[in-house]
């Protein structure tokens, strides 16, 4: 018996119990449908991830107060030390840098009230963190100087005060309750690591230090950014920057009372805990295409009862057992090979179901479906086929000949 002759005798097998096929059928569809769904999610939710965290900078470092609770008495990090850091005598690998103070803040309009994020920043900081501003202007060192009340808002918080995120240049708003004059709007960046970049408001470094997000000392940061001179030089500038604040602070070795990280640390870790997300989905996804394959085994278990008698007779009249053999693992084989090539288009058409109700929700959402995800789930669904309908097919293929004659 040829391949051909197989499969067309199992086609018409199959075809013989549409209802029992089709659900059998089912079972695989829903598990391709989940794998690919699922995986499709996470290396979307990766991409995602790791382009928010890639879009906050080219670059970039950040340099933060350490938290371990081992180092006895931490000292803040400051303005002199953002100062020292930026002397290119010191760190000829560091381009610029931007201290930042953190914090939140109750920001009213008219009847509106919301809380966001509030930065106290220095007008280096827009180059560093790479924005842009679609209307009005950047915050300058005459605004420093003059501890000026101006804010520029991001789009999400315009739309929450306003209703809208154009036009609103000169309006008035109350930080904290005082009035600060909005000079510009940034530009939308999304999601970020801390929650949206677009819900927050920047205003001039030394309005924040001594009217809105006081710190003790009084010259402390949060956050330091600095932007390496180019991308080979990112380690050079961390250890340079490392090697000030060591100084400084006074610390001894092994003791550092402060971290550096650079955007490829965060990108490494945002791919590390994102990867072991989508494997563990795509594990769960796989258990129903184990149920599936069980399902499978069920079926052709089934069939061979039903069809005792035939394949006495076929052995009868001169089939061999390897004949037998692979028609049921042929029945087998397409019972998974059909499901899995409709789990795959349905598994596609979640991950695009996913990425438009994201999309309608406000939080664009990019899936992706790579080959390597589409051959998986193909190659293991025939796997699956292969694998449950062996049992079956070797319990037919050893059947007596005079014995299955005679069941009933």
């Amino acid at each position: 018996m040829n391949l051909w002759q197989s499969i067309l005798e199992a086609l018409e097998s199959l075809a013989a119990n549409k209802m029992r096929s089709g659900l059998t059928i089912l079972g695989i569809v829903i598990g391709v449908a989940a794998v690919i769904a699922m995986l499709a999610v996470g290396t979307g939710a990766q991409d995602t991830i790791t382009g928010s965290i890639s879009g906050i900078g080219t670059n970039l470092l950040f340099v933060f107060r350490s938290r371990d609770d081992s180092i006895r008495n931490p000292k803040p990090l400051t303005l002199g030390d953002a100062d020292a850091i930026a002397d290119p005598f010191q760190a000829p690998s560091v381009e610029a840098v931007a201290p930042i103070l953190d914090g939140s803040a109750t920001i009213s309009y008219g009847g509106e009230m919301t809380r966001a994020t509030l930065d106290g920043v220095t007008p280096a900081y827009f180059s560093v963190r790479n924005y842009t501003v679609v209307e009005g202007d950047y915050i300058t060192e005459e605004h420093i100087l003059g501890r000026a009340s101006v804010a520029l808002v991001g789009p999400e918080l315009a739309d929450t005060l306003f209703g809208r995120h154009d036009g609103i240049t000169g309006e008035t708003i109350r930080i904290e309750g005082q009035p600060f004059r909005v000079i510009g709007v940034l530009e939308a960046k999304g999601g970020g690591m801390m929650g949206s970049q677009d819900n927050v408001a920047l205003v001039p470094f030394s309005t924040a230090q001594t009217r809105l997000l006081r710190r003790s000392p009084q010259d402390r940061v949060d956050v330091i950014f600095v932007q390496a001179v180019s991308a080979d030089l990112v380690s050079q500038a961390a250890n340079e920057i490392a090697d000030i604040l060591r100084t400084r602070h006074r610390t001894p070795i092994g003791a550092d009372d402060f971290t550096v990280f650079s955007q490829e640390d965060f990108v490494q870790t945002a791919e590390t805990i994102t990867g072991v997300l989508t494997i563990f989905l795509g594990g769960i996804a796989g258990i129903s295409l184990l149920v599936g394959g069980i399902g499978i085994m069920n079926i052709m278990l089934v069939s061979v009862t039903e069809r005792t008698r035939e394949i006495g007779l076929r052995k009868a009249l001169g089939a061999r057992k390897r004949d037998i053999l692979i028609q049921f693992l042929t029945e087998s084989s397409l019972l998974s090979m059909i499901g899995g090539l409709v789990g795959i288009l349905v598994g596609w058409g979640i991950a695009t179901l996913v990425e438009v109700i994201a999309a309608n929700s406000g939080t664009p959402f990019a899936t992706s479906i790579g080959l390597d995800a589409v051959l998986l789930a193909t190659i293991f669904s025939a796997a699956v086929g292969l694998f449950f309908g062996i049992y079956p097919a070797n319990r037919a293929a050893n059947l007596e000949p005079v014995e299955a004659l005679r069941y009933e």
